[in-house]
């Protein structure tokens, strides 16, 4: 059993670490399989952190402990000397009490409520969130595993930040079941939720649980079926289509033309995993063809050298690639 211990600066910065009702601190614990105390000594009245376990997840937490503290002291000495902004809309905070994108390095797109930085590790990735940030419609093409969605909800949540958007609206095409919702057992929020998980899991771990369901709650972020946006306009919103391979060329359309005035859009697809039945054709793959060279659109396309899943999944999609290749 290893223990070691780290000084707090101030109850600010403890709260900065361990965010409301100690969830980050839980959050620490279970990423790096160690136990985490804070405590004040009564002789210094220093903040006192204790971490024990064994010796190597103790070395890795505090390794990320003082990382976290790092970013949270930058932040801190910054913060006095930047001058108040006047902004269409107030930036909203993590649940560690700053804004997530405070004190980042030049690369980073977010730093997540569990004080993880959030950046692109390819060059088709940082092309790809440069797409993002300065187009109002990107589409994100390519494997399981690049990084599509959540690099898109790096950035979504890094708008909704910064004030450039009110809210943002997840949807995504509900294939299995034809799209007819009502033929599924509960509300409309449970029916839509197995096939959201990929995007919950991604809002997860950047937003945490609780944050996430509280602005799901707010309606910051929206869950709205690709079924039921018809006769919608969405404005000052960050949407995102994901899993846009299994549109229809009429649903594409439909979702295209949703978009208000300040909003952007991001549609991630993999187009080599539609699940539509023949003759259908991938909205997808038309929408290529029909906004090629159109203004204001960019069209990224991501590779099995982006997977940044376990190192096995880029072997698959390898293998799968030279075997439809050898048919």
């Amino acid at each position: 059993m290893a223990i070691k211990r780290i000084r707090i600066e101030s109850t600010e910065e403890a709260m900065g670490l361990l965010g409301e009702q100690d969830v980050l601190l839980r959050q620490m614990e279970a990423d790096f399989g160690v136990e985490i105390a804070l405590r004040q000594d009564t002789r210094t009245n220093e903040l006192i952190l204790t971490i024990r376990g064994s010796s190597s997840r103790v070395d890795r937490a505090v390794k990320g402990v003082r990382e976290r503290l790092d970013d949270l002291r930058q932040a801190r000495e910054e913060r006095p000397s930047r001058q108040p902004t006047h902004r269409k809309h107030e930036p909203r905070t993590s649940p560690s009490g700053d804004s997530g994108v405070s004190g980042l390095p030049a690369d980073a797109i977010i730093r997540t409520a569990f004080g993880k930085v959030i950046r692109s590790r390819t060059k088709n990735q940082e092309a790809y969130v440069e797409a993002v940030t300065s187009k109002d419609l990107t589409f994100g093409i390519g494997p399981a595993g690049t990084g599509k969605t959540f690099l898109a909800v790096a950035c979504a949540l890094r708008a909704l930040h910064l004030g450039k958007v009110t809210r943002i609206i997840l949807s995504r095409p509900v294939v299995e079941a034809g799209e007819k919702l009502g033929f599924l057992p509960g509300d409309l929020l449970e029916k839509v939720d197995p096939y959201l998980k990929p995007l919950y899991d991604a809002f997860y771990a950047m937003l945490g649980p609780q944050r996430f369901r509280s602005w799901r709650s707010d309606e910051v972020i929206e869950i709205v079926p690709l079924a039921y946006m018809r006769g919608r306009t969405f404005e000052d919103a960050f949407i995102l289509l994901d899993e846009a391979q299994n549109t229809t060329p009429e649903q594409m359309k439909m979702f295209l033309t949703r978009m208000g005035n300040g909003s952007k859009v991001v549609v991630t697809g993999d187009i080599t995993q539609t699940d539509l039945v023949e003759p259908v054709t991938s909205g997808l793959i038309r929408i290529m063809d029909v906004l090629k060279g159109v203004e204001g659109v960019a069209f990224c396309r991501l590779t099995e050298e982006d997977v940044v899943r376990h190192p096995l999944v880029r072997k698959i999609i390898t293998a799968y690639e030279r075997w439809d290749k050898a048919k």
